[in-house]
């Protein structure tokens, strides 16, 4: 098993990805993605809109200590956070099925430094959030539903990453 101790996680080299939590309404949704983004490496998540943050024990029960784990930042406007990373280089794409969107096996190797934006379990991303990306992805849905656990998305496409990143070094 290749399990890293606390510290040895916070040392470790991170992925070029971040992960943006925007008006996330389960409590339960963001510890699920705390728990994700530790499993998949990443740089930092951040938290924006009415998102609830650490500590709190709904978070705690589905993040299993990764609230510890991960860095996180939480920012009360999502543009002002968006802005911010665009201005040091991060290209932007929100995960939605929306016109114009890609299949999220679409983002090549270039496309990092990248921040992730998912959105409300309801109502998706606001479209003032889908004006500042810089793309769009979706993951294709073949059933009746057309759409997906907002954690378990983000799981998915946030590996997807991870693999296109690991597999170009």
């Amino acid at each position: 098993m290749n399990r890293l101790s606390v510290d040895k996680y916070a040392d470790a080299p991170k992925h070029p990805l971040f992960l943006m939590l925007h008006n996330i309404r389960s409590m339960w949704n963001v510890g699920s993605m705390f728990r994700t983004a530790d499993a998949a490496g990443i740089e930092k998540m951040i938290i924006s809109g009415y998102t609830a943050t650490p500590p709190r024990k709904e978070i705690d029960k589905t993040a299993l200590g990764a609230q510890d784990t991960v860095l996180w930042e939480y920012y009360a406007d999502p543009l002002e956070a968006l802005s911010s990373m665009k201005n040091k280089g991060v290209k932007i794409f929100g995960l939605e099925i929306t016109e114009g969107s890609h299949p999220y096996t679409a983002i090549a190797s270039d496309a990092f430094p990248l921040c992730l934006v998912v959105g409300n379990e309801v109502d998706g991303l606001e479209n003032e959030v889908l004006a500042l990306c810089d793309g769009v992805l979706e993951i294709p849905q073949y059933g009746t539903k057309h759409s997906l656990n907002v954690a378990v998305a983000a799981g998915i496409a946030l590996f997807e990453m991870v693999r296109v990143i690991r597999s170009s070094v």
